[in-house]
């Protein structure tokens, strides 16, 4: 039994959407009738689904049929509170669906099913969305759906997903309060100039006289933001527009991934942030049953990083050949030295999953505290910054009514 989405119109001519199970489009259509309505469409959830990812590949830009990252956690507890309730798996999704608040979530949790009852394993199932469950989610599903241990599978899945939105709320506030601070100093230095500053300094143009350096510097400084201000915004955005094309190529973007590394701050925050994401990833695979060589190359894919995922990626194949992860890993010259013995720890111990969980823990903490003296010390800066600049305005006004003070007293 299938999962069908229908358009029809009902007995007051209005169009109403939903989604009903049935064998065949035929069928859906007769039960609509049957409930006095007008069939308009009936189409195959997955086959509609297939229709819109093949859209979204042509225009990249799309980004219908996805999930944010506290509805997938949302959906994956509330599965695997079922199933350890020992209830069955195509039910358990049904029960999911019928909790979904939003009509495209619901639409692919009945996909999902149908898919189940079809034969399919949950697992299989999921990959008709890899847009909304990657290559880590149905991996772990698959070696969850092996081992037995399905709800603990999706109970970390859950963890898992939560803990990686935290981290990306993070990455985003620690941007958005220096590029907020930024934007407001660098408008209020364009409006002081492009305003306030000609207003006041002009009548020193008509004065003759030798006008101090500083005024002369700010006058000029005037002009040009006047006079070019705007041309120089509109290359700003071509430049960044510019570097986003060129960043689609993959050998550029992986050069600037590599030059990132190599930034004294931003390469550290960076190798931080991959390696906390590569080191839960793949403790949780582990933990999962799924074998090293497999939870290397999915943890490595999960890597913003085109480098970094490079280095795991030639990790991999050293450890296919006997290598240790640790040797394999610390060959690179990117992995914190801290993790790195870490793993050889959890490799000596057996415990490799519990270790690298450490590891990832350790490097949030060291993230977090990274971003609190970051976000801590920007503030006085761009405060500093613009009482200077305030302070050499106020100086370039002053000096010639000093002068010219000067010039009468004497």
């Amino acid at each position: 039994m299938a999962a069908f989405e229908y358009i029809a119109l009902n007995e007051k001519g209005r169009q109403k959407k939903g989604i009903l199970e049935g064998d065949t489009p035929k069928q859906i259509r007769q039960s609509l009738r049957d409930k006095g309505m007008v069939p308009l469409s009936v189409e195959a959830v997955t086959e509609k689904h297939r229709k819109q990812s093949k859209s979204e590949s042509f225009f990249s830009s799309a980004n219908t049929g996805r999930m944010s990252a506290s509805d997938l956690a949302l959906i994956t507890q509330q599965l695997a509170t079922l199933i350890n309730a020992a209830i069955p798996i195509e039910e358990a999704i049904k029960a999911v669906a019928e909790q979904c608040e939003k009509a495209k979530q619901k639409t692919i949790m009945m996909g999902v099913r149908s898919r189940v009852v079809e034969g399919h394993s949950l697992a299989d199932a999921l990959r008709e969305y890899p847009k909304i469950f990657d290559d880590l989610y149905c991996s772990m599903v698959a070696a969850g759906e092996k081992s037995g241990h399905l709800d603990e599978v999706l109970d970390r899945l859950a963890d898992y997903t939560q803990k990686r939105q935290e981290l990306r709320s993070k990455v985003s506030s620690a941007l958005a309060y220096p590029m907020i601070l930024a934007v407001v100093s660098f408008g209020v230095i364009a409006f002081l100039l492009s305003y306030v500053v000609p207003s006041i300094v002009e009548q020193y143009r008509d004065m003759g006289g030798e006008l101090p350096g500083i005024t002369q510097i700010m006058i000029a400084a005037s002009d040009f933001v006047i006079n070019w201000g705007l041309f120089v915004l509109v290359g700003l955005v071509l430049a960044i527009m510019g570097m986003q094309l060129l960043l689609r190529n993959s050998g550029r973007k992986k050069s600037w991934h590599r030059l990132i590394l190599k930034l004294p701050l931003f390469g550290k925050v960076a190798r931080g942030i991959n390696a906390a994401r590569f080191a839960r990833t793949l403790s949780i695979l582990n933990s999962s049953a799924v074998p090293l060589l497999g939870a290397l190359k999915i943890a490595g894919e999960v890597m913003t990083n085109l480098e970094l995922r490079e280095a795991v990626h030639d990790a991999t194949l050293k450890v296919r050949e006997g290598t240790s992860l640790k040797i394999a890993l610390a060959q690179s010259g990117y992995f914190p030295p801290m993790m790195l013995h870490m793993i050889a720890s959890g490799e000596s111990s057996g415990e490799l999953d519990r270790m690298l969980e450490k590891a990832a823990d350790n490097q949030d903490r060291q993230f977090e505290t990274l971003v609190g003296v970051i976000t801590t010390a920007i503030g006085p800066i761009m405060i500093l910054f613009m009482g200077g600049f305030v302070l050499t305005i106020v100086l370039a006004i002053l000096l010639p009514i000093f002068q010219m003070n000067e010039l009468m007293s004497g």
